[in-house]
């Protein structure tokens, strides 16, 4: 059985090293490479890995999200349309989820059809995430996104920052615009850089898009 793929999707680079560190079969060393070739910026490798860890263990795909990030980077919409799918049906109450699952709607047909399709989400506190949330389905605004995220001191107002501006460059480069993607891609990336999954995403993305 998989351990490493049940978690959510905030996981600290330490937490991920320290499960690395646990005695590994082949399905848990699939996983670890399929995050790594993410972290370098090879998401078509990722995407090929976290595939072979579903031919042996078909039964983890519901829980690889991580899975879904490298589809939308390696430009398969709908293959990330469908993981976020699956995903939601064990973790039913994370905004993130419902926003790659926007993004790769988006993208694949168009933004009339991702708002139609958003899944819907309650009891996701995470700042800024309702706002995110409302951006996504049309009853939101940018000024409000970065108003929610301007809570807290410290590591926690940076991680705000850092997640409202990842996921407004996520939104502005499924809408095609490249210019307001970049800004705030890079702003989380790193003007807010965080040293978790997601913090690793945006500085993934601005890698792979080569800004």
């Amino acid at each position: 059985m998989i351990r490493l793929i049940r978690i959510p999707f905030l996981l600290s680079l330490t937490a991920l090293a320290m499960l690395a560190q646990q005695p590994a079969g082949d399905p848990d060393a699939l996983f670890r490479e399929g995050v790594q070739m993410f972290f370098d910026g090879k998401p078509k490798e990722s995407v090929a890995a976290f595939d072979k860890l579903i031919a042996l263990e078909p039964s983890a795909k519901p829980q690889l999200w991580q899975r879904g990030l490298s589809l939308y980077l390696a430009g398969d919409y709908k293959g990330g349309r469908e993981q976020f799918e699956v995903h939601q049906t064990v973790n039913g109450h994370d905004v993130e989820n419902a926003a790659w699952h926007f993004i790769c709607v988006t993208r694949a047909e168009n933004l009339e059809a991702a708002r139609k399709a958003l899944i819907p989400i309650e009891g996701d506190t995470r700042v800024p995430m309702k706002e995110v949330h409302d951006l996504f389905a049309g009853r939101g605004s940018v000024e409000q996104v970065l108003k929610a995220a301007e809570k807290g001191e410290g590591e926690d107002l940076r991680n705000h920052r850092c997640y409202a501006h990842l996921y407004l460059g996520l939104y502005f480069e499924a809408l095609g615009d490249e210019a307001r993607a970049r800004e705030h891609l890079v702003k989380a990336a790193r003007d807010h850089r965080m040293d978790h999954y997601m913090g690793r995403c945006a500085q993934v993305h601005v890698k792979v898009r080569g800004w």
